[in-house]
This record gives C-alpha cells, structure tokens and sequence, in this order.
C-alpha cells in the first residue's frame, strides 16, 4: 500500500516525528517533504511516527519544540510513544519505579 503526503503531517520543519492524521497500517510506505517513510507499526489517529532516526537521550521534537528525550533508539518510521520517550510535560512513571517507591512506605 502507498500512502500519500494527507495521511501523515510534520508540523514543523524541524520535527523528528510526523503525525498521523487517520489510522496507519504496518508496513505503509508514505511520502512527508519528498522522503519516503515506511511504517514500521500500526498506529492510530494522531500517534506519532519517527520520520528520521532518533537516538537514545536526543530530544523528539514536535511544533518545532521538545515534548519529550528518547529513552532508546527510534528507527525512521517506528511508532514513538511513552514506551520509548519520557515526556517533558507530565512525570513519566513505570511500574518498577512505583513499586520501589512503595518499598519504602512500609
């Protein structure tokens, strides 16, 4: 399947992800800015995609601004997510953390 530049948008020129305007399905082959993007995961409306690569500890940029640091690397085309980002807005917790910190209530 061959998407067109409709179903993905970079917000700004200096965004490392493109976001997904309707339902993407794996393995899609898209056209942002006349690169070409293969998807590497289905993802839902609104979800972002890595339109270059992005390496552990980089920042991802979306609006031209940080939303969030890499906590591993992000392949061109990988769906980028809590699972692979910490935000920069709102606390990030994983249920390690949690249970650590609760280790200590008792």
């Amino acid at each position: 399947m061959s998407g067109n530049e409709t179903t993905l948008v970079k917000l700004s020129p200096q965004d490392n992800v493109v976001v997904a305007l309707t339902a993407i399905e794996h393995s899609s082959l898209h056209v942002i800015a006349n690169d070409e993007l293969r998807v590497t995961a289905s993802v839902g409306m609104g979800q972002k995609i890595a339109c270059q690569a992005i390496l552990k500890g980089e920042l991802v940029l979306k609006y031209g601004l940080p939303i969030g640091v890499a906590t591993a690397d992000i392949a061109k085309g990988q769906h980028v997510h809590l699972h692979n980002i910490k935000s920069n807005y709102t606390p990030t917790h994983s249920l390690s953390e949690t249970s650590a910190s609760h280790q200590g209530d008792k």
